[in-house]
């Protein structure tokens, strides 16, 4: 069920012009990050059409930012000013070798999705790590998911094991996630 439902939403993310939504999803996300005052943010480099978060550090200089590795036993955090590799699937990602972060200490993780539910709950492409790595996390973390407004369905298929994000950042704004009625 989810792969065919993953084929038709890379669809209708493809017809959408990523760029624009990206820019606006990330002024949007700006303003709610100084808000809250996070200081130490965990991005993520975009692939395959995904939104991009790669402006926050020019709309919202305040805070230090991180990214992702996806190592065998999961995600491992890096500055983001690490030195990068391609993975094999073809997106960059910080070298093996790159100096780590302490997750604990990050006040916002945003994570990418091909589409996510109301609920908070995404659809990604089935390797599990966010689903690993976000319940590991403190409960003040904030966790948000950067998706494009087209891509917010009211239910997404989920496994026991599927963790949810808090907020949805989109061009029209941020969303809270309603906790879910399982």
């Amino acid at each position: 069920m989810k792969k065919e439902l993953r084929k038709r939403l890379l669809e209708r993310r493809n017809a959408l012009d990523a760029a624009r939504l990206s820019a606006a999803a990330a002024r949007h996300l700006a303003g709610f990050l100084r808000e809250r005052g996070a200081r130490e943010v965990l991005l993520y480099l975009p692939f395959r059409g995904e939104l991009s978060p790669l402006e926050l550090p020019a709309l919202y200089p305040e805070a230090r930012y991180h990214l992702p590795r996806t190592a065998p036993d999961g995600l491992t955090v890096h500055p983001f000013t690490s030195p990068r590799e391609r993975h094999p699937y073809g997106f960059e990602q910080p070298a093996a070798n790159a100096p780590r972060s302490d997750p604990r200490r990050l006040d916002a993780v945003v994570v990418p999705g091909l589409a996510f539910d109301r609920t908070g709950y995404r659809l990604g492409y089935g390797g599990g790590y966010y689903d690993r790595f976000l319940p590991t996390l403190p409960e003040a973390t904030l966790r948000i998911g950067l998706v494009p407004a087209a891509l917010v369905l009211e239910r997404l298929p989920r496994d026991p094991w599927d963790a949810r994000v808090d907020w949805l950042a989109t061009e029209e704004g941020l969303l809270h996630a309603t906790a879910p009625d399982n």
